[in-house]
Formats: C-alpha cells, sequence, structure tokens
C-alpha cells in the first residue's frame, strides 16, 4: 500500500473504527490496513515522534523502536466505548460490593495491616479508602489488567480520534518514565486505558503524583506496597482531602425542583451549598454530618431500576472523583470501604466476646 493512500484511510478512522465500511473490499485489495502495515509508517505517527523526541529528550531511535513494536488492539477500542461507569447504580454496584470484594478487603488489610496504619497516619487518609480504591481498581491486585501499556496508548493515541489527544499525551509521559522509572516499556502491562499497577496510574499521575515509600529510589506501583498505598494517599491528598472529614449522605427532595444542581456525567464541580438545598424544599436528614450551611456540595442521583435516590456529595465525594471522574465509581469506593471496615469491626466484636 502506498504511504499517501495508508495516510487517507488514516484520516477515515473516527471513533475507533473505518467511517466506510464500503471500503473494506478496496482496502483489501490494496493492502492492510495503516495499523496492520505498522504505527511507523503514518505521518501523524512520525510528527508525534518529533514531538516525543523534543520533549523528552528521549533518543528518536528509542521512541522509533517502542513505536514501531506496538500492535493495534481492536479489543482497546471496543473496552473504552462500553467502560462500566456508562451503567445504572443498579447495574454498576453489583460488580464492585459483594461479599468476596469485602472479604478480599479485609484480607488484604489483614496482610498489610502494620503498613496501611503507617500510611494513614503520615497522609491522613484512612486505610479503609486506601484498600477500597485498591479493591475497586485491581481486586487488591489481583487484576491489573492485560494489555501491554505501549500498544494500549498507541492503539488509543492514533486510533480513537475522540480522545487521541489525551492519549498522545499519555504517550508521551509514558516514554518520560521509561527513563525516570527504568520502566521496561516493552513488557510493561496495564488496562486497556494505559492505567498501571494495583492502583491503576495513568501516566501522568504515575509521574506528579507516585510516591517512594520504601525509599529504594523507584516508585514501583506493581510490586511494592509501601509505593502503592503512599501513592494512593499522595494523589487524594494532592487533590485536596480532608482528614476525617464526611464523605456523602442521602437526601429527600420533597419534589422540590433541583434539576439546574444536579451534577451529571463528569459535570462534577461542586454547585450548590446547603443552604441553598434547603430552600430549595430538600430534606437535610438530622443524622446528616455538621457541614456549614455556605458549604459547596455536589447534588447527584443514584438509579437502581425504578428507584432514583438523591444524595449530597462532600469535599471527599468529589476527591474521590479526582481519582475516576464518576459518582458511580466515587459512592463504590466509599460503600466498600465502609463495607470493609464494618467487616473488620464485626470481626473485632466476635473476637472480643
Amino acid at each position: 500500500m502506498s504511504h499517501a493512500w495508508q495516510h487517507a484511510l488514516g484520516r477515515l478512522r473516527t471513533g475507533g473504527g473505518i467511517l466506510c465500511l464500503s471500503l473494506l473490499g478496496l482496502a483489501g485489495l490494496m493492502g492492510p490496513s495503516p495499523a496492520a502495515a505498522g504505527y511507523l509508517d503514518r505521518d501523524e505517527v512520525q510528527a508525534f515522534i518529533d514531538q516525543a523526541v523534543d520533549e523528552t529528550g528521549v533518543a528518536r531511535e528509542r521512541i522509533e523502536q517502542w513505536l514501531g513494536g506496538a500492535a493495534y488492539q481492536q479489543k482497546i477500542i471496543d473496552a473504552i466505548t462500553r467502560p462500566a461507569e456508562s451503567k445504572t447504580w443498579g447495574e454498576y454496584r453489583p460488580i464492585f460490593l459483594t461479599e468476596k470484594r469485602i472479604e478480599g478487603g479485609v484480607a488484604f488489610m489483614d496482610e498489610n495491616r502494620a503498613l496501611l496504619d503507617e500510611v494513614a497516619a503520615t497522609y491522613g487518609v484512612s486505610p479503609y479508602v486506601i484498600t477500597a480504591i485498591i479493591g475497586v481498581e485491581t481486586y487488591y491486585g489481583r487484576i491489573t489488567g492485560g494489555y501491554r501499556v505501549i500498544d494500549a496508548l498507541t492503539t488509543l493515541g492514533f486510533d480513537y480520534p475522540r480522545r487521541g489527544a489525551f492519549f498522545r499525551e499519555q504517550l508521551i509521559d509514558f516514554i518520560r518514565l521509561a527513563g525516570e522509572e527504568n520502566l521496561d516499556m516493552d513488557r510493561a502491562e496495564g488496562s486497556y486505558a494505559g492505567a498501571m499497577g494495583l492502583p491503576q496510574f495513568i501516566p501522568s499521575s504515575y509521574r506528579h503524583y507516585a510516591v517512594d515509600g520504601d525509599g529504594d529510589g523507584r516508585r514501583d506501583l506493581w510490586d511494592s506496597h509501601h509505593d502503592i498505598f503512599a501513592s494512593v494517599a499522595n494523589y487524594f491528598v494532592e487533590h485536596g482531602w480532608g482528614q476525617g472529614e464526611p464523605v456523602m449522605f442521602e437526601v429527600d427532595i420533597n419534589g422540590a425542583e433541583v434539576d439546574d444542581l444536579l451534577n451529571r456525567a463528569r459535570d462534577l464541580k461542586p454547585k450548590a451549598t446547603l443552604a441553598e438545598l434547603r430552600a430549595r424544599g430538600v430534606q437535610i436528614p438530622d443524622d446528616a454530618p455538621s457541614v456549614p450551611d455556605d458549604f459547596a456540595v455536589m447534588l447527584f442521583t443514584l438509579t437502581d431500576g425504578d428507584q432514583v435516590s438523591y444524595h449530597v456529595g462532600l469535599n471527599n465525594f468529589y476527591v474521590i472523583t479526582r481519582y475516576n471522574h464518576s459518582v458511580l465509581y466515587a459512592t463504590a469506593v466509599w460503600q466498600l470501604a465502609q463495607a470493609i471496615e464494618q467487616a473488620v469491626e464485626r470481626r473485632r466484636g466476635q473476637g472480643a466476646g
């Protein structure tokens, strides 16, 4: 296939697939797709390499070697177009709030209690929240992703136009990480979106928030539990976590008109205060956390079948959404953390009896 034809087919890509299926027969006659032919044959990839060399200082030959070995993965495009966060709460909750995952969290804390408590004391982030993040992200390290990170970021950077610019930025940060953390670029594995290790940090988060907890000169998010726990806690602190502060509570809107105050989809910045909610007629329960009336809060819904409930998210809830921009995710993390803590406390009570 000519270089010009490869470039033309590259421009026809949209939403992770070829725009005109009628071209498939013609493309089959003329040769393989751009991805199949190799990323180095594409003009936009060569332009990216120019940028990466300029921004990272890594030798062009090394970057060409990495990208030349990258393989397009249709499975990655398929996965990113149907994320779990597109589900309702009723569909999402059973994925993460199961007896097995709660029991797994208790066992994980048993194995790592001293270290979790040390990190919690240093950063002011609950050990249950740290554990729940790892439980939701990778089932306590059992499922860290089976995709090569170089394949994931290259596929999404050049064959997923909707968010290609974002993933090309992540690819540049991944190239930087090669030198900073001595990563094996050809073997490093992660999620379909290029998230790595037990806490599933994307490359930019890895570079900016990961911590060398054990002091060995590396930030290892796969095998060093000290680095992993400290990195999760540091991420929360850097995004404004308040030690011991409440997270969320349910309210009754009593038929009040609150649509303009609701946080939806990825619009997650607090846009109301408790005083405004009360003025609209929203009933704040008597056992709600004590929060100043002028405190900015989130108001969001959770749908389970035909039941819709309304919830207030406080500052720490918003911080959890910085990890993954979804109220479903933040709710699952917080409820899993609570469930693990309750299970630990029940066991302690039974032991004391």
